[in-house]
């Protein structure tokens, strides 16, 4: 037999490839997951139960919370659809499987949008806990974008939170802490806090160098999954492209028309809302902390000035969303309605002399992130990202195949936007019990 003491790497790189706890949950979650979405159908009302309950957790439950489950399964040949809610519920009561869900299934569902590889490996930090948090808390989701709190382990782990370093959070992992009962919402220390886009991992992550475009592209990936290339609209006005984006790239201006200034027309005013946060570091880029500039316009905004000098100079953090209009209106951005006080930092242009029909304008990233967060895209991309997570799959439209689940996902949808209060964790549990299958075969 093998000492498994020998399995732990010992040396310079020890540190890079040491196998957490955590990490070997991780490595199960996703063999379980594999194996499942290759059987068949499973027959009966235990079998069912234990599919929903890896479906959400990735490990074996107990006989006890098993034997539970089953009886809220029930029955019937094709339970009812709250039937196996009700059994999802269960499993995300029972203590343990709580844990792995927290410190597994959505430390693993969050850890992507915190690196721009959107890799899954990554360590535990206050990005991904705090995604993690909002979930096991039921707070409002659209928040992640706005909020101004994040989630620490408090002095669970020993190490105290820093907003100087990753080391609370590794901490937390390395001694496999249960987050779903270790979590505490806490304060932003930073002066202008914008939900998860201030917290330390994406301002590492996006922040860095460059021009902070990269900010706006990862958020519109991670959380209304488009990229900027699926926004082109070349009918926006052009005025607030910046200095640094060439009008005649390789002296062709066609190019600029239909490619760079189609995405920049609408990226780059909404980027603006970026304009005095800074990744600051000296040598090691990991050892650097989140800077925001209260009086000033971060220097990265007035970069290579001379490839369009007639272009926009950055002077403030106002932003503007000229996607209200043309062909993204399909995102389904939100109105000014009392429903959720933080949309009052949103100014909407309506009236019909105004240059600007159907624009918004916000000053700052928390109110970029109210805008966003308050879009249709925000919530189907919310359910999207639940349903393949849970299910192993995107959500399929094929009626040919009969693999059709438009009417199942949009339900979720409906139920995330209202009857659930935009609370997520009840979109994993009806993804679970969705998915599950039939009792029999």
């Amino acid at each position: 037999m093998h000492n498994m003491a020998n399995l732990t790497p010992t040396g310079p790189a020890a540190k890079s490839r040491r196998i957490t706890p955590n990490k070997l949950l991780s490595y199960g979650l996703v063999c379980i997951m594999i194996l499942m979405a290759q059987s068949p159908a499973f027959a009966g009302k235990r079998e069912q139960a234990k599919r929903i309950h890896d479906l959400l957790v990735g490990a074996a439950p107990s006989n006890t919370l098993l034997d539970s489950m089953a009886t809220a399964v029930g029955d019937a040949a094709d339970p009812p659809i709250a039937n196996l809610i009700n059994a999802a519920n269960l499993a995300l009561a029972d203590a343990e499987s709580k844990k792995v869900f927290a410190n597994v299934t959505l430390k693993n569902f969050a850890s992507p949008w915190t690196n721009e590889a959107q890799s899954v490996f990554e360590p535990l930090n206050d990005y991904s806990a705090t995604v993690a948090g909002m979930i096991i808390n039921d707070d409002d989701f659209r928040e992640v974008l706005f909020g101004n709190y994040i989630y620490t382990g408090g002095n669970s782990a020993g190490t105290p939170y820093s907003p100087n370093n990753n080391a609370h959070y590794i901490a937390l992992e390395n001694q496999n802490i249960d987050l779903s009962t270790s979590l505490e919402k806490t304060t932003q220390t930073i002066a202008a806090p914008a939900g998860i886009m201030t917290t330390r991992a994406a301002a590492r992550a996006y922040f860095i160098d460059g021009t902070n475009r990269a900010m706006l592209r990862f958020t519109f990936l991670n959380h209304l999954c488009y990229d900027m290339e699926q926004l082109k609209d070349n009918t926006r006005p052009m005025d607030r492209i910046r200095q640094d984006v060439s009008r005649s790239p390789g002296g062709d201006s066609r190019l600029f028309m239909n490619n760079c200034g189609a995405c920049h027309a609408g990226m780059d005013p909404l980027a603006q809302a970026y304009a005095r946060y800074q990744w600051e570091y000296t040598d090691q880029e990991d050892n650097g902390v989140l800077a925001y500039t209260a009086d000033s316009i971060q220097p990265k905004y007035h970069i290579n000035s001379n490839n369009f000098k007639g272009g926009y100079v950055t002077e403030d953090d106002n932003w503007t969303n000229y996607w209200r209009r043309g062909s993204n209106v399909w995102l389904g951005w939100g109105q000014n309605t009392p429903h959720h006080a933080d949309y009052a930092l949103i100014a909407l242009d309506t009236t019909n002399d105004s240059p600007e029909v159907n624009v918004s304008h916000g000053t700052g990233a928390k109110s970029l992130g109210v805008e966003l967060a308050h879009s249709d895209a925000f919530a189907r991309c919310q359910v999207k990202k639940v349903f393949k997570t849970v299910c192993m799959r995107n959500p399929q439209n094929n009626t040919q195949s009969g693999e059709d689940d438009t009417n199942a996902f949009n339900n979720m949808v409906a139920n995330f936007k209202g009857a659930y209060g935009y609370r997520l964790k009840n979109v994993f549990v009806e993804a679970a019990a969705y998915c599950s299958g039939p009792s029999t075969l």
